[in-house]
């Protein structure tokens, strides 16, 4: 008689356990959905925990504060900002930064020009209100201006712009009107900015 198989459990490929997510990382993964849906006044600790499917008091075991949980969720969207676009050695730096900001304006676009960019509405909603929230967002954004130096660096370098172009300052001007970009687009909700910034960006900026 033919022995019947069935295809391994996703929990058990290989031989080896699949683990599943913590506790934390399920309310860590609520609360940076949350908080960039709703805003940090507009979550509560009970948004987080009832997303996560846990109870509320369960919350206190992994988080000290609802600011040390949005410290968190922060730097878990500044991981999802896919910096390393930036630094792809297997392409021109200017393409790279292109297909950076893309890859963020398409984010924005397929959910219907809502919720932005969490670093700009956190720097709108909370930082006069938490110093450590402040300096989690400045942190963020000092990252990334400087993978957007080290690529714009290589771009004087290869002469793909100019030589008296200042790779750091044109760095932070870059991400200011990307988030002012990003401010337009959502109350527009039209892409007419997008295509404001690419214009400006790489036929007046980056040349």
């Amino acid at each position: 008689m033919a022995v019947r198989t069935f295809p391994e459990s996703p929990q058990n490929r290989g031989g080896r356990a699949v683990p599943k997510p913590s506790k934390r990382e399920d309310l860590l993964a609520s609360a940076l959905e949350t908080f960039h849906t709703r805003g940090f006044h507009g979550t509560g600790i009970k948004e987080i925990a009832d997303a996560a499917g846990a109870p509320k008091g369960s919350f206190y075991n992994h988080f000290s504060s609802k600011e040390e949980c949005a410290i968190e969720a922060l730097r878990l969207f500044g991981n999802e900002r896919r910096l390393d676009m930036l630094a792809d050695p297997d392409s021109p730096p200017l393409e790279r930064i292109r297909r950076h900001f893309e890859f963020l304006r398409d984010e924005v676009v397929v959910r219907d020009f809502t919720r932005g960019c969490m670093f700009g509405n956190f720097a709108t909603d909370v930082v006069d209100h938490s110093e450590e929230i402040r300096a989690a967002v400045a942190q963020s954004l000092g990252t990334w201006s400087s993978a957007l130096t080290a690529a714009l660096t290589e771009a004087r370098r290869d002469g793909a712009v100019r030589a008296d172009l200042d790779p750091d300052t044109t760095a932070r001007f870059l991400l200011n009107a990307w988030e002012g970009t990003l401010i337009e687009a959502r109350a527009t909700k039209s892409s007419v900015a997008f295509d404001t910034f690419f214009l400006m960006a790489f036929e007046a900026v980056l040349r």
